[in-house]
């Protein structure tokens, strides 16, 4: 569809007090994306000559997350059809077709909408139509012999026979723009809620002999709307399932897909093995041949290529892995660069810091990288040996090659292929364990 020929209009102005929530409806999120920018990503592909968002009063967050696109402020919340006369303005003198979507109906596709444009031809309006097994709650297509739309009946006002009706109304429709601001302007509300309902359209229509098509779909979890926080768990769920499949269809072999959860900007290569229970947050980057093992949780983190992370593994925003690293269970690392083939396998804390390569930071070592008021940096040399339970109080260096004895805790700079060890003398007391039950036991 050419630029020049189409315009979109979003409707987001309501305030979703079903969901139980001060946020917006739309701003809620699905896999890290509020569900209205996830209708804007659509939208956009279409190539439109413009986006005009309908928001409700009191509602400074959305106006800013849909930024660049234009937004019309709805003052009253007083039905669809109100929503696309607060439109209206932005739209003067736009004579190509007017694309009306509904906010917090995020997962309807791309190849859908063009069908819907498609179905208006050069009719004056289209509607997108859905197949369900149960229809009970929404508007039904009522349509004539033709198949073009009569009207659309509300459930509540639904006769007997009309609620045998299976075809129902997403909320999407098509129009002619030459014509939009007439038809909207005819839209009356003598309804049970005094609401100006977009619904009227095709009897509004039809008065002026023009033709209501009907864009039909069966897959009905493309128009799944949401009103409460079960709906947008139903949404996440499917969006999930989505996300899954393209990361399988770019090569990343998912071995439990329904355990795996990615946000809408993970980035995974190709030869990626990912273990059950593994979720990916915001920013993350994962290149090709890395094995992800089970219970692990990323975000904002920079995976290079041949690693092995897992299981168990935190990564925090901030951090590079590089090349044929190895990170292993219980493992977090936060805002931190770990140098080529460095492992850090088990039991450790890694924060703050630069690591070589080829370091081998052992169990339970830390980088004490907090003092209770500001943070503090560690670099850790190539070549290097911490050993177990070493506790490196940052600011610290540790040279190249150097070796750093286990139970140490360092706080001066370490040179290079030195030793460091910090560790009292030990001392022992023969027979002192016996004789302290002894005296334990004459108290009771």
């Amino acid at each position: 569809m050419s630029k020049k020929h189409l315009a979109i209009v979003i409707l987001a102005a309501g305030k979703g007090t079903r969901m139980k929530s001060e946020t917006p409806k739309v701003m809620h999120e699905l896999a890290g994306l509020p569900m209205i920018n996830w209708v804007l990503k659509t939208a956009a592909q279409l190539k439109p000559q413009k986006i005009v968002v309908v928001t409700g009063p009191d509602m400074p967050e959305l106006v800013e997350a849909v930024k660049p696109y234009k937004t019309a402020l709805q003052p009253k919340r007083n039905g669809t059809g109100g929503a696309v006369k607060a439109a209206l303005p932005l739209l003067k003198g736009f004579r190509g077709d007017v694309l009306i979507l509904l906010g917090d109906t995020p997962l309807v596709t791309v190849e859908t909408l063009q069908g819907l444009i498609a179905a208006k031809g050069k009719a004056g309006i289209s509607v997108l139509g859905c197949t369900l097994k149960n229809p009970e709650g929404y508007g039904r297509l009522v349509t004539d012999k033709s198949g073009a739309l009569k009207k659309i009946v509300e459930d509540k006002d639904a006769s007997a026979k009309e609620k045998a009706i299976n075809l129902v109304n997403t909320g999407a429709f098509c129009v002619d723009g030459a014509k939009l601001a007439e038809w909207v302007g005819a839209i009356g509300n003598k309804n049970a809620q005094k609401e100006y309902y977009l619904t009227d359209l095709p009897e509004i229509a039809a008065r002026k002999k023009v033709k209501t098509h009907i864009h039909v779909i069966c897959d009905e979890t493309e128009v799944m709307g949401c009103n409460t926080l079960s709906d947008l768990a139903a949404l996440e769920k499917t969006l999930q399932g989505r996300l899954r499949d393209e990361a399988m269809k770019q090569g990343a072999r998912l071995i439990d897909p329904a355990t795996v959860y990615f946000h809408h900007d993970t980035k995974i290569g190709r030869g990626v093995t990912v273990e059950p229970n593994v979720y990916f947050g915001p920013g993350v980057e994962i290149a090709d041949d890395v094995t992800i093992k089970a219970f692990c949780h990323f975000e904002g983190v920079k995976i290079a290529s041949g690693g092995s992370i897992g299981p168990f593994a935190r990564l925090r925003p901030g951090t590079q892995i590089g090349k044929d690293v190895r990170i292993g269970n219980f493992v977090e690392v936060k805002k931190s660069r770990i140098g080529k083939g460095s492992k850090i396998n088990h039991l450790a804390y890694v924060g703050d810091t630069d690591m070589g390569e080829d370091t081998n930071f052992s169990a339970g070592a830390i980088t004490v990288n907090y003092d209770g008021y500001d943070k503090h940096q560690t670099v850790i040399g190539k070549g290097v040996m911490v050993g177990s339970n070493v506790n490196l109080v940052a600011p610290v260096t540790v040279g190249d090659g150097a070796f750093i004895a286990a139970g140490s805790t360092i706080t001066d700079d370490v040179p290079a292929d030195a030793l460091s060890i910090e560790r009292t003398e030990a001392k022992t007391r023969k027979g002192w364990a016996a004789s302290y039950r002894k005296r334990k036991r004459s108290r009771k």
